[in-house]
């Protein structure tokens, strides 16, 4: 049984006058210790859907509105509050993006570790767990580290401070939510490589959200493509490297610079991304394809699989010219 198994999740905002969809029919599987690379744009998604596997986006204003999002087998959309402070920390964790942001600003480091451990190992709450739980993260010196703020610590060690107390719980299922986003590029690279060896040692799995293809190939076994709320292509990480399918999933390759490309500008991909309350009739990415045939404005695709294991949301994949609507 997969660790996670979200089915045909449907997420809603707004009221009964004026709802939109930000979720829409999406399925996603995760297997124990395995990590899957949630991809798209800004708005597409990817944290909500992130933020619904613990069921921690609220409700009002948000709507479940169908689907299952099963944790070990057991729907966390039907479970109680009893049971939800259970799940969240002891069976997945989440690490947030900006983590100067999610730390508090008057409590020094340590303090902050030793509440997430009292809160689900309350008999290992003692500065020694703390200082093995830097240590696993990386952070030199740990003994005089917990007497820190967060303020006293760089971008990338308060990055550790949060995965340390994420991994306070011990959970199963670590989330991280866009943990590399205002991070320069060598601490980019040292969290990837941090995450990529906690699951190599914990066995844990990894859910791991980005804006960034760039990062993929070094840490994902799987990524699922998101737009618009839908997923629209999902397969093993480096045959969607190698081979993207999908004409989104092409141009969010094609946006990436290439390293020693002497191009005058960089690549964009054409057009905006649809607001949810103003979605376009057939294929929601038709406006800015650049494979776009006569009738994509006019059907909704459906997700099919089209070869072993990979799935795409679109039946023109493998039309190489292009035909303008």
């Amino acid at each position: 049984m997969p660790l996670l198994q979200i089915k045909n999740l449907k997420l809603d905002f707004g009221s009964d006058e004026d709802t939109v969809r930000a979720v829409d029919d999406l399925s996603l599987t995760l297997e124990t210790g395995e990590t899957l690379c949630l991809v798209g744009e800004s708005g597409c998604g990817k944290s909500v859907t992130a933020l619904s596997i613990a069921r921690l986006v609220p409700s009002p204003p948000a709507c479940y509105a169908g689907g299952e999002v099963l944790l070990n087998g057991r729907d966390v959309l039907r479970m109680s509050k009893k049971e939800l402070q259970q799940i969240r920390g002891g069976v997945v964790s989440y690490v947030f993006q900006e983590p100067g942001a999610s730390l508090n600003p008057v409590f020094r480091v340590g303090a902050q570790i030793k509440e997430s451990i009292q809160l689900h190992r309350p008999r290992m709450a003692t500065d020694e767990e703390v200082i093995r739980l830097l240590k696993l993260v990386g952070i030199p010196a740990p003994e005089s580290r917990i007497k820190d703020y967060p303020h006293q610590m760089s971008g990338g060690m308060q990055q550790r401070v949060m995965i340390a107390m994420a991994l306070a719980s011990e959970p199963k299922l670590l989330v991280a939510d866009e943990p590399t986003t205002a991070l320069d590029v060598t601490i980019q690279a040292q969290i990837i490589e941090l995450l990529r060896d906690l699951r190599r040692r914990l066995g844990m799995s990894i859910l791991l959200i980005t804006h960034n293809l760039g990062i993929v190939g070094d840490i994902a076994d799987r990524v699922a493509v998101m737009y618009a709320g839908q997923i629209v292509e999902q397969a093993p990480a480096q045959q969607l490297l190698r081979r993207p399918l999908h004409p989104y999933t092409r141009a969010l390759m094609d946006s990436v610079p290439k390293p020693g490309a002497n191009a005058e500008r960089l690549t964009a991909i054409p057009g905006n991304v649809p607001r949810l309350n103003a979605l376009p009739a057939g294929c929601r990415f038709h406006p800015r394809c650049s494979k776009v045939q006569a009738d994509c404005s006019q059907n909704i695709p459906a997700l099919f699989e089209v070869e072993p294991n990979r799935w795409v949301r679109c039946p023109y994949w493998n039309v190489e010219s292009e035909i303008t609507a």
